[in-house]
């Protein structure tokens, strides 16, 4: 059996580079842009048609749509939690290469920010979204009728779910042009600076769509009016969620927003992983 490292070199060693016209940013692939040949017989599903791939057969695909729901109820069916362990993977080290070679100026840290940006589960919910995830996903009843097609837990996680039967279906050759078809765009947009989240409008989505609770500001200040500091602390359901500095009010609540954001998003994932 060849090893993991043999086997991502050669998947690494062709590649070509490409101006995005409308970025101003030079952008680097390292995967073929030709398509991997593949069935025609069987018709594409609307998601295909929205991701610009056909899968070989439809077993995988299903399997990524199947959230833990919906196989409790049928009882026996496969979830789709490993394949998201894999998409996971998958989608890290693609969006990774992406942009270590678009900006050879940039810091590890820069680029570590610039990775995070786009695989967290805001980013994932609002990709899902574009291609229409949501009616696809397998949800048992629970979960369909407390809204689980727009949750963006779920979605992201049939995002990365559906990557990683792409990349077992087709091979990185077809899964990385995907990715980067739907990621760089928002790269590009971050760049130019575009991309900065408003940490407080999606901490209020994320925490009423969880918990049905909106958050709360207090803020202290402190200092002499030319040098003034606000400190921020976000509060959800009661609960101390986030805190944050900053020389103005803004700019504390939305370091706040973040830090709650982030917090409450790992909660979710753990509460998910659990049921």
């Amino acid at each position: 059996m060849p090893s993991a490292r043999s086997v991502t070199s050669r998947s690494f060693r062709t590649g070509c580079a490409r101006t995005a016209a409308t970025t101003g940013v030079v952008r680097s692939s390292r995967w073929s842009r030709g398509r991997t040949s593949g069935p025609v017989a069987r018709k594409q599903t609307p998601l295909e048609k929205a991701l610009e791939v056909r899968f070989h057969g439809r077993n995988l695909l299903e399997s990524a749509l199947t959230h833990r729901s919906f196989a409790f109820e049928k009882g026996g069916l496969t979830t789709n939690e490993r394949l998201e362990f894999l998409g996971d993977a998958v989608l890290g080290v693609v969006v990774t290469d992406l942009v270590y070679r678009a900006f050879p100026e940039r810091s590890e840290g820069e680029l570590a920010k610039l990775r995070a940006a786009m695989v967290n589960m805001a980013t994932l919910a609002d990709v899902a979204r574009e291609l229409g995830l949501g009616e696809a996903l397998l949800l048992g009843k629970g979960e369909e009728q407390s809204g689980g097609r727009d949750k963006a837990s779920i979605l992201a996680d049939g995002l990365e779910a559906v990557l990683g039967a792409l990349y077992l279906d087709r091979g990185l050759k077809a899964a990385a042009p995907v990715i980067e078809r739907l990621f760089w765009p928002r790269i590009a947009a971050y760049v130019r600076g575009e991309g900065e989240r408003d940490y407080k409008t999606i901490l209020q989505e994320l925490a009423a769509q969880d918990l049905g609770r909106l958050p709360e500001y207090r803020v202290a200040e402190r200092g002499p009016d030319h040098e003034k500091e606000f400190t921020a602390t976000v509060f959800v359901g009661g609960r101390e969620m986030g805190r944050g500095t900053g020389r103005s009010k803004k700019e504390a609540e939305q370091r706040a927003a973040r830090e709650a954001y982030d917090r409450l998003s790992e909660e979710s994932a753990e509460m998910a992983k659990e049921h």
